[in-house]
């Protein structure tokens, strides 16, 4: 997959998630769905790159023909809101496009990994599964070590960072809404680390490869979001209504030098999908 398709696909769902709870959304999956990654993980020999090579095809066909005409109309769908204020209501509605993009492709990567799977060797499979582990430690040792403080910073950084992205520098009002919004953030790194460990106990098993392990990975990915503590769920959507509403204030502020920034991002985002689809 070329640098430019990757980052046409993941820059429409970070235009719409910028600021939002996505950051735990988007690597949550990306360790363990997207097929594009495997061989950061794994060391694949000559005949198994030509697999995946040929399993590219389709999905690329698939994704150029079904999948990029739904994100151009999630882009008019953000221009538009763009005319007038935005209200959280119609932001969310506008992040859960996004979202529904993403495990549609989830959804289809899964079937990839899963035919590559097939063809990996037992000490493949278990570099696969070390390297998960590996990322899980690096997680930990990054993340759990902060203090509340740096936390809530880090936050700040995040939210300021991706917002001046697209709309260029903030303002003093722009900086002071996303500084308070970081301050009601309630951690959530500690508990995501958990709920990670276990999924990846669960994914442990699962990758063993005992028969029938196709449709138990199938269904451990249907159930997943099923299977999150409450707690979990009940943070999340803490931070997201913090998130929602402080995005939507900084948008609804933009001054018309970051009105034009932004709409270029957009409308560049536009040309490059419309190419790739043209490739059909």
């Amino acid at each position: 997959m070329t640098t430019r398709y990757r980052r046409s696909i993941l820059g429409l769902l970070l235009l719409a998630l910028t600021g939002c709870s996505s950051t735990t959304f988007l690597y949550n999956r990306l360790d363990f769905i997207i097929p594009w990654y495997v061989d950061d993980y794994v060391d694949l020999d000559r005949a198994q790159k030509r697999v995946l090579d040929r399993l590219l095809d389709p999905f690329l066909s698939w994704h150029r023909s079904e999948e990029l005409p739904v994100y151009l109309s999630l882009l008019d769908d953000m221009d538009n809101l763009l005319d007038r204020d935005i209200s959280v209501t119609e932001l969310e509605t506008l992040v859960a496009g996004a979202e529904k993009a993403w495990l549609r492709v989830e959804a289809r990567g899964l079937e990839w990994m899963i035919s590559l799977g097939e063809e990996l060797s037992a000490e493949q499979m278990q570099e696969f599964v070390e390297e998960l582990r590996d990322k899980q430690e690096e997680y930990e040792e990054e993340y759990l070590t902060r203090s509340d403080e740096e936390y809530h910073e880090e936050a700040y950084d995040n939210l300021k960072d991706s917002a001046q992205d697209y709309l260029g520098r903030l303002d003093w009002g722009q900086r002071t809404t996303f500084e308070e919004a970081a301050d009601k953030l309630q951690r959530f790194d500690a508990i995501w680390l958990r709920e990670r460990a276990a999924w990846l106990d669960r994914m442990e098993e699962i990758l063993r490869r005992e028969p029938g392990w196709q449709q138990a990975l199938r269904d451990a990915l249907g159930e997943r979001e099923q299977t999150t503590s409450a707690e979990y769920r009940v943070i999340y959507e803490h931070n997201a209504r913090v998130l929602y509403a402080a995005v939507a204030t900084v948008l609804n502020s933009r001054d018309a030098k970051q009105d034009k920034r932004l709409r270029g991002k957009i409308r560049n985002l536009r040309e490059d999908l419309e190419e790739l689809i043209a490739r059909t």
